[in-house]
Parts: C-alpha cells; sequence; structure tokens
C-alpha cells in the first residue's frame, strides 16, 4: 500500500478567501474517490494551526500500488482538480511512502 501526503500553502491574504479556496480543493479532490481507479482513499483537510512556517491543507491518500499512483497522477480527473488547485495555492511538497 502506497500513502501520498500533499500539503499546500494558500496564495489568498484575505481569510474567507482561504476558506473559500480550501474548500473548493477538498471538494475537488476527495470527488476523485470512485472515479479514479487504484484511488483507495482520499481526504483532504486545513490545518488548525494558523503559523506562517506551516502549509494550510493537507491531502491524504492510499493506492494499492505505485503503478496505481502513477496512474493517478495522469488520470483526466485528476489533472482538472489539480488545475483547480494550483490556481489558489503558492508552495506544494509531497511525499509518498509504503505502509
Amino acid at each position: 500500500m502506497i500513502r501520498h501526503i500533499v500539503m499546500w500553502r494558500l496564495a489568498a491574504d484575505d481569510e474567507a478567501q482561504r476558506s473559500a479556496d480550501a474548500e473548493v480543493i477538498r471538494a475537488e479532490l476527495e470527488g476523485l474517490v470512485g472515479v479514479v481507479p487504484g484511488l483507495r482513499s482520499l481526504t483532504v483537510r486545513r490545518n488548525e494551526v494558523a503559523a506562517e512556517h506551516q502549509y494550510d491543507v493537507v491531502l491524504e491518500a492510499e493506492y494499492p500500488t505505485l503503478a496505481d499512483l502513477d496512474a493517478y497522477q495522469v488520470h483526466p480527473a485528476h489533472q482538472a482538480a489539480a488545475a483547480k488547485v494550483r490556481a489558489r495555492v503558492s508552495a506544494r511538497a509531497a511525499v509518498d511512502y509504503e505502509i
């Protein structure tokens, strides 16, 4: 099993916009469960601690294999959701590991 973790910093300065952007990211990406083959689970959550050095939003997803993660990355539904995410963030970090 592969766990995929992604963190983003939101680009907006206004808190109302940041909340709205975090919700768009959550809805877009969580909506991929059941759409992208091999995607076992995916959750998106907002950081509860607002600190300059921390990221604002985190994604945790699980895939049976690295091949499933690779297929997710290029799936058209993920590509469309990722474009909406990129429009709302200023930084991204990711890590993938076997569980």
